[in-house]
């Protein structure tokens, strides 16, 4: 057995086990084998560094995705131990790539705070990768060491000298593990990295591409501030700076930053270790009952509120809120189904007591700009029980009243939610082919008639005047805003069907702002879809066949055979399809094409929907010109 082979004994065993586990169920350790679980491990190894980061002994991060989809992550930190690791007898380098939950984290002391959403570690990226090279420079030295499956090629070995300090990990995913794709999308790093270093002030993380060029480096010297100043770009501000808190206690360190604006809807945004808790938690508790509080004291105070009126709700003092809250918590405990939320009780009262102080000194000091937080405040309670009394419109009377559901609506026989679905239509010919083309056991038909109304511009009482809107409430059956239950949702799949030209694709945004805003458990439980029909016929000698693009229209002309006469039609419209051609594109559960709306980034939306449906020309006009080239079907 030559020397610089690893020695075979109980150890040893141990590790090829541990790391077996990951590669017989990689979907335990990094959520699926999908694109999702592939860029989780680039999470994994930038989460490393910004550990780093937080300890205070790094500055720089550099993220690069090579022309073979490998990606390298090099950070200026300590560089990881090399020296002998006692109890199993190799390198701390070794020990730390190859064993599970090994590493600075669990013993305390290394680190105060650490991310790493599963903390599985590097581990796991180098029992996933077909090939993994780490690089480290510390103490004069640079250490290199490669592995392949999780196993090291060989020992440790120095191949320099140096007076910098860090770590750089290059790893290829195994496409035994990752079939689907192995490309790794710029885009979906970009928007995480320009997160964390929002939320890690002072921090510069660089993004490179060789396989285009591209790059990015981002360094927010305000943080979190900027963040709120960046997520409320396209909106008009009521005060040019965001409030900001920052303050520590018992070793949990809170952050917060906060602006109103004109919009009527609130984004709050909170984080734990720059972990995106979507599902909320004790932070985002605190923070919500010090904000009502404090603006409820400071109305009375100034006699804003009178003795005798009832206080202001917790949705009234959030309208146009964008908010962020950002803590650091050295034992974080998640809960909640996606391990999302965050759990410390003791948090609530910190962020509460930190962020209350400052908020009232804030307040106190700057008066013109608490009148206009007062103001918005007050007319959205104002708002809020005209809407009481709007949405007590769209409540569905008695069961025996059938009369309460709308006059347009086709229903279907079915009272089993489960396989119901409603077709929201757009325009009445669409809607008279669809309701003679439909299954009626199962799909119920709604036509609308002209464009629903825009919400991101409009309060929810004046939402809620508008019959196109009520009518989609009542068909629903959910109710809307705090009276919303899913589980009376009388319809699973509620698919929007519109025309392939620009008034459809507006009419579509215009239903998905609606129910972003307003029914958003719709999205989450994904109910909601995009209806696909085809936009060529191509028919010779009465064959018929569709088409969904020119790409594939083309196709299907040459599958005819050369020189033969075809028959194309382009569809402009629903409505220019019979009765039988839209069940079978396009309703017809056996062959029809439907998209499932998800939301895989909250943060990301909202910046769309403002873009979008926003007062702003200059950046819808910048979104779309951006956008044009990954457009098809548009038709102008």
């Amino acid at each position: 057995m030559s020397m610089n082979q690893p020695k075979y004994d109980e150890s040893q065993i141990q590790v090829l086990e541990g790391l077996e586990a990951v590669r017989k169920r990689p979907g335990m350790y990094i959520g699926s084998t999908s694109a999702k679980g592939l860029h989780h491990l680039v999470w994994e190894v930038v989460d490393n560094s910004i550990d780093e980061a937080l300890a205070g002994y790094c500055d720089r991060i550099d993220v690069v995705i090579h022309e073979d989809n490998s990606v390298t992550v090099i950070d200026n930190g300590r560089g990881i131990p090399v020296g002998e690791n006692e109890k199993l007898k190799k390198s701390t380098l070794e020990v730390v790539m190859t064993v599970l939950h090994a590493g600075g984290k669990f013993g305390g002391g290394g680190y105060k705070v650490s991310g790493g959403l599963h903390g599985v570690g590097i581990s796991v990226v180098n029992a996933l990768s077909e090939k993994l090279v780490v690089t480290v420079k510390r103490e004069g030295f640079i250490y290199q060491q490669e592995y392949k499956r999780g196993a090291p090629e060989y020992e440790i070995k120095t191949i320099g000298e140096t007076d910098e300090t860090g770590t750089a990990i290059t790893f290829h995913s195994d496409p035994e593990i990752f079939t689907e794709t192995r490309v790794i999308e710029y885009s979906t790093l970009l928007t995480r990295i320009r997160e964390l270093a929002f939320l890690n002030k002072g921090i510069e993380i660089s993004l490179m591409d060789e396989r285009t060029g591209v790059s990015n480096v981002f360094r927010y010297e305000g943080g979190i501030v900027e963040y709120v100043k960046y997520l409320n770009e396209n909106k008009e501000a009521l005060h040019d700076d965001p409030i900001y808190v920052e303050g520590s206690r018992d070793t949990i360190q809170v952050e917060v930053a906060l602006q109103y604006n004109d919009s009527y809807t609130e984004n709050i945004y909170s984080f734990a270790n720059n972990i995106n808790t979507h599902e909320g938690g004790t932070h985002e508790s605190g923070f919500k009952s010090a904000l009502t509080r404090i603006i409820n004291d400071y109305a009375r105070k100034t006699g804003v509120i009178k003795d005798s009126n009832s206080n202001l709700t917790g949705d009234d003092v959030r309208e146009g809120l964008t908010a962020i809250i950002s803590v650091k918590i050295p034992e974080p405990q998640f809960e909640g189904q996606t391990k999302t939320k965050l759990g410390n009780s003791e948090v609530r009262g910190i962020v509460e007591s930190l962020f209350g102080e400052k908020l009232q000194q804030f307040l106190e000091e700057n008066p013109a700009v608490s009148r206009k937080v007062l103001e918005k405040s007050l007319s959205a309670s104002r708002a809020r029980e005209a809407a009481r009394k709007a949405r007590e419109l769209t409540r569905r009377k008695s069961a025996l009243e059938v009369s309460a559901l709308p006059g347009k609506l086709a229903d279907c026989s079915s009272k089993d939610a489960s396989i119901s679905e409603l077709y929201i239509v757009e325009g009445d010919s669409a809607g008279g082919s669809a309701k003679q083309g439909r299954d009626r056991h199962f799909q119920a038909i709604l036509p609308l008639r002209g464009k629903i109304l825009n919400v991101e511009k409009a309060r929810l009482d004046r939402i809620l005047s508008n019959a196109e809107i009520r009518n989609i409430i009542t068909a629903l059956g959910t109710g809307i805003s705090e009276d919303f239950d899913l589980a009376k949702a009388r319809y699973h799949k509620i698919v929007i069907m519109t025309d392939a030209d620009v008034d459809g694709a507006h009419i579509r945004t215009l239903l998905l702002t609606f129910f972003y805003r307003y029914m958003r458990k719709l999205v989450d439980a994904g109910y909601i879809y995009i209806a696909q029909p085809p936009l060529f016929k191509v028919e010779r000698n009465k064959v018929i066949r569709y088409a969904n693009s020119e790409r594939e229209r083309d196709e299907i002309i040459a599958s005819f055979g050369e020189n033969v006469k075809v028959n194309v039609q382009r569809y402009k419209g629903l409505g220019e399809m019979n009765a039988t051609q839209l069940w079978d594109t396009t309703m017809d559960p056996e062959t029809r094409m439907m998209l499932q709306v998800t939301i895989e980034d909250a943060i990301l939306a909202d910046g769309i929907f403002d873009t979008l449906m926003g007062d702003n020309v200059e950046p819808r006009r910048e979104f779309i010109h951006e956008h044009a080239k990954s457009v098809k079907n548009l038709d102008v």
